[in-house]
């Protein structure tokens, strides 16, 4: 499917499943961190005509390229509206008491970000009658799981989730995102020391894809290594159910 029919099918698939709901949401909220992700996702949301909310969610961070997302999206469509949370003082609060309970692991930190910023979107949400749009892709949610639990995948609907992150890559530029932000290194920011996705990974996402689409890839093994760490997170939640006589 080319490009255009690609955004076209998203954008209509975003809008019947609003109108589908027994009760239409009257906004989507999404959380934007200057990445090619949340760029492409919310600007497909504001395809849409339905009031689009992006929200900026800085826990020590940067909102550069946050900023001008929001500030294209502005000047390109009319149902946009931007806010800005900055979550830095609720978060140092809460680490403050986490360490005086030694419940200071690193990792679990940097997914309590994630995790804010989801309670916090689902907030907004709950307040503009809306529903939370996630922003993963394919490489990323259902290939090898590179997402906090409860945190970034934990949304309502998930548009991008079925493109690889070339094809991200291609929608992005057929709808003229900002170049800076589809060339950045992804990131998914909730680290003090900059380190990239590819970095926490230890492939790129292009030798990911390869191992997705390619039996032969030589990357195979590391990709099902990584994956196989992470199907907790593609898994539905072990029930414990009774035998029925």
């Amino acid at each position: 499917m080319e490009n255009v029919k690609k955004i076209d099918y998203i954008c209509s698939w975003i809008k019947k499943y609003v109108n589908a709901m027994s009760s239409p949401a009257q906004s989507l909220v999404v959380g934007i961190s200057g990445g090619i992700d949340s760029s492409l996702t919310s600007t497909l949301c504001a395809k849409t005509g339905i009031n689009t909310i992006v929200v900026k969610l800085p826990i020590f961070k940067n909102t550069k390229n946050c900023d001008i997302h929001a500030k294209w999206l502005d000047e390109n469509f009319n149902n946009i509206e931007c806010i800005e949370l900055n979550l830095s003082d609720v978060f140092k609060q809460f680490q403050k008491i986490c360490n005086e309970f030694y419940c200071n692991s690193d990792l679990g930190f940097a997914n309590s970000k994630a995790r804010l910023r989801m309670v916090t979107l689902y907030q907004i949400a709950s307040s503009k009658n809306g529903i939370v749009v996630g922003t993963g892709n394919k490489v990323e949610d259902f290939g090898v799981g590179f997402f906090t639990k409860y945190g970034d995948g934990g949304v309502d609907i998930s548009p991008i989730a079925d493109l690889r992150k070339s094809e991200v890559k291609e929608l992005a530029t057929e709808l003229s995102i900002k170049a800076d932000i589809i060339n950045a290194d992804p990131t998914d920011g909730l680290w003090d020391d900059g380190r990239t996705d590819e970095d926490q990974l230890g492939l790129t996402y292009d030798q990911i894809e390869d191992a997705m689409v390619n039996d032969n890839s030589p990357h195979k093994k590391d990709y099902k290594k990584i994956r196989d760490k992470n199907l907790h997170k593609m898994t539905p939640i072990p029930v414990c159910k009774f035998d029925e006589d």
